[in-house]
């Protein structure tokens, strides 16, 4: 049986990978949270346990099990296996993978940022596929909003930046003003 990544941030938005066979999804007992990592140099998405919460995402086949290229991409995390914790519309019942970083390689301390131009995808991608309510949602299930944003969206440095709509762009930057989050 061909297995699934469950996707939590910029896998979400589809035009980010080439994997086709997806579906929205919800993983259950975690919750995202914004970590730094000396594997990363800047502050990426990540999931902690917590069992009163339930994240939506987006799961995707991973074609012949060849996780290579997936592991690739998310360098600096773990793959684990996400159980019977995603709730999907497939009738079969695949193996589940998610991606996390371990909580011995994070720290608190240090000056990396969240970079604009990943939020903007990862937001794009929850917009398209849950609406302005998914994006709610989004913000609402993230901790660590008090990291510092950088504003690069006139030079993207996230190597999968997209170009958003004026609505997008409008709901990023709502949704940040709302938050402790300091946009540099």
């Amino acid at each position: 049986m061909t297995p699934y990544f469950f996707g939590y941030g910029s896998l979400v938005n589809r035009d980010t990978h080439l994997y086709r066979d997806c579906h929205r999804a919800e993983l259950r007992g975690w919750r995202r949270a914004w970590v730094r990592t000396a594997e990363r140099e800047t502050v990426f998405l990540s999931v902690r346990m917590d069992p009163e919460s339930a994240i939506d995402g987006l799961i995707a086949a991973v074609p012949g099990a060849d996780w290579a290229a997936l592991d690739a991409r998310e360098y600096g995390y773990a793959r684990l296996s996400s159980g019977g914790a995603v709730q999907h519309p497939l009738e079969s019942a695949p193996e589940i993978e998610h991606y996390a970083i371990p909580p011995e390689n994070t720290h608190s301390e240090g000056d990396q940022v969240i970079l604009l131009s990943y939020l903007d995808v990862v937001v794009q991608g929850f917009f398209r596929e849950y609406g302005a309510e998914g994006v709610q949602r989004f913000f609402d299930t993230t901790d660590g909003w008090e990291v510092p944003v950088l504003n690069d969206r006139g030079n993207p440095r996230y190597p999968r930046h997209r170009t958003l709509t004026a609505e997008e762009t409008a709901l990023v930057d709502d949704h940040l003003a709302r938050l402790p989050a300091l946009l540099k």
